[in-house]
């Protein structure tokens, strides 16, 4: 009986694993794509392109190694499969998940809320789908961001090594034939892709983003690439014009995903419809490149840089998210020097990386865990047992308090003050919108109209005040006009004010439909939009396109000096007020400037001073232009 796979002739012997180093190079790729985009939003926008890349790499190699075991012995070994990606994924893992538990325990215990959820749902390597119920979408980047998002991705392999070999051994006993299989793969893919495309919602990401079933197309086109490409099938000896073929194949790969890196927003209705899973689909032609030994894009990815990147690629990926919440959480001037943090929470992240690597994986890789007995009973060795006490101590400690921070959950997790007064302004918000739907908003201000106190208070004119009374307004916005829709609504009772926590810009969209639809879109729109992410210019064009022509446009610059977007965000305001006539800046930033008072602890909601000042900025800046 022939194995389900015949072999090619090839210049490898059969069962021999090549060892691909493309592949670190590769992985730099993807590791460099992420990190950037979560380093600087506005630079990489499209850097999460990354995570396809490793599923991509995980698929191939993984189906490849179950493959070739299976020619050579004609089944296969799950629970040395099993164990190697425990030994192998495991430390690193737990590592994290206990040192980050431990100092949220101590330093930061806001984000002990679910901890223990987050820690048993990534042991067992459903993360993803508990993070769709229960966690922030992963590009609200602004408060209480979890250091555990992006373990997502780490769900989703996981349940891959634990699936995928049973269902290859039932395709190769049912359908043996090497081309059905690949066949079935392939459906499976494409099914994953339609479900991005279809479960898409504009106005939450996360059950697409995070779902197995809808990014599962990524890992599967991988396995599918090992089953119609198999690297040990792969031979040296092709023509030159087939070896210029793959080298250009992989070069214009490259382009493309680079491409992709610097444009495919992660907000964008057509990433979920067909992006993602093109560039994907780009990507594993770029993997299909490396792995044949006939062209030279393996040796182009191959370089010690490369290979120092890649080695540690698993380590730089888990370790990042902490190291970015807990150190822009101690930094309050992210925005002042953007480039020079990121570089210095590089830093950090590699400086752990490489620790991690050399103590942890590395020795662990190529431990026998049957001299586990006599390694602990080495610890306690009377000449040596100091050396390893050393490090047990420490290490039993940092358990203990992140056992401590376990036991500590709270049930719930109590409004701090800043909630509790958005709670309740959004109460009075409510309260105004409702007054001006039924009519009754103008006939109070007019009565109130010659109150001078309200125009000292907020240092306005009689005029300006006069004005500012019959003046039709729609304002959109996030946690910032929320703070301030109050003092707005004060001096501009015609306001109609949409504000909510956490807002994204590509959100809005359909905020403004909605508005216009129940007639409340005004002649004239204040955004208040940037504070929890950065833009980028489709976005914008979208709100544009959405309120119309015929509107003019007030939108209000970011106050965000704790976050590295602050700058792009504004320079993207600015750039939007001179392609448009009809877009008008109310430069809150610079007017702000100066003045921590008018700012609460956070740095960037408002006081109660600070609100009145927002409130007389917006009316004298739109008054200005009638």
């Amino acid at each position: 009986m022939q194995p389900a796979f015949e072999q090619n002739q090839t210049r490898l012997k059969r069962g021999n694993r090549r060892y691909i180093t493309g592949f670190d190079g590769l992985r730099t790729l993807a590791v460099i794509g992420v990190i950037v985009y979560h380093l600087l939003p506005a630079t990489l926008q499209g850097g999460y392109l990354g995570v396809p890349i490793f599923l991509l790499i995980t698929g191939y190699l993984i189906t490849n190694q179950l493959v070739n075991e299976w020619n050579r012995r004609g089944r296969l070994n799950l629970g040395r499969f099993y164990w190697k990606r425990i030994t192998r994924l495991y430390p690193v893992l737990i590592t994290m998940l206990v040192g980050t538990t431990a100092y949220i325990t101590l330093f930061q215990r806001n984000l002990l809320r679910d901890i223990r959820g987050t820690i048993w749902t990534n042991l067992l390597y459903v993360y993803n789908w508990w993070e769709i119920g229960h966690g922030q979408s992963y590009f609200d980047r602004f408060a209480g961001e979890s250091p555990f998002t992006h373990l997502w991705t780490l769900g989703i392999e996981g349940q891959f090594y634990l699936v995928w070999p049973l269902i290859l051994i039932i395709f190769l006993l049912v359908l043996r034939r090497r081309s059905l299989i690949a066949w079935f793969t392939l459906g499976l893919a494409v099914l994953s892709a339609i479900l991005m495309a279809v479960l898409y919602d504009p106005n939450n990401v996360n059950r697409v983003y995070y779902g197995t079933d809808t990014r599962g197309f990524a890992i599967l086109l991988g396995a599918w690439l090992a089953l119609v490409w198999p690297m040990n099938n792969l031979s040296n000896n092709i023509t030159r014009a087939s070896s210029w073929f793959l080298d250009g194949v992989g070069a214009i790969s490259t382009i493309i995903l680079l491409y992709g890196y610097f444009t495919l927003s992660g907000q964008a209705e057509f990433t979920y419809r067909g992006g993602m899973f093109f560039f994907t689909f780009i990507g594993m032609l770029l993997v299909g490149t490396i792995a044949h030994p006939g062209g030279h894009m393996n040796r182009i990815y191959s370089n010690p840089v490369f290979k120092w990147i890649g080695d540690r690629s698993y380590g730089i990926y888990v370790y990042q998210y902490p190291v970015l919440i807990f150190y822009e959480s101690k930094v309050k001037d992210m925005a002042s020097h953007p480039m020079w943090h990121a570089i210095i929470e590089l830093a950090i992240i590699l400086l752990i990386s490489e620790l991690s690597y050399r103590f942890i994986e590395k020795p662990l890789r190529f431990y026998n865990w049957q001299e586990l007995g006599r390694t602990i009973k080495g610890w306690f060795s009377p000449y040596k047992a100091w050396k390893h006490w050393l490090v047990i101590v420490p290490s039993l400690l940092i358990t203990i308090i992140a056992v401590i921070g376990l036991i500590q959950q709270p049930t719930k997790a109590a409004p701090n003050k800043l909630q509790a007064q958005l709670a309740k302004k959004a109460q009075q918000t409510n309260a105004h919108n409702d007054a001006i739907k039924n009519g009754t908003a103008t006939k109070k201000s007019t009565a109130e109209s010659t109150n001078s106190p309200v125009a000292k208070k907020y240092a306005l004119t009689q005029q300006q005040f006069h004005q500012a009374q019959s003046l039709k307004v729609t304002a959109v916005g996030d946690s910032v006009l929320a703070d301030s829709a109050s003092d707005v609504q004060a001096v501009l009772p015609n306001a109609y004010v949409s504000a909510k926590v956490g807002r994204q810009v590509w959100q809005t969209p359909d905020i403004i439909h909605g508005l216009a639809a129940n007639g409340q879109l005004a002649h004239n729109v204040v955004l208040n939009l940037g504070t929890n992410g950065a833009l980028n210019s489709q976005s914008i064009k979208n709100v544009l396109n959405a309120i119309g022509p015929g509107h003019q446009i007030y939108w209000v610059t970011a106050h965000v000096p704790t976050k590295n977007w602050q700058n792009s965000v504004n320079d993207m305001i600015h750039k939007t007020a001179r392609q448009h006539k009809n877009v008008h800046v109310i430069d809150w930033y610079q007017y702000s400037l100066g003045h921590p008072e008018w700012f609460s602890a956070d740095s960037v909601h408002p006081s109660d001073d600070g609100n009145i000042h927002f409130a007389h900025l917006l009316v004298t800046e739109i008054l200005k232009t009638k």
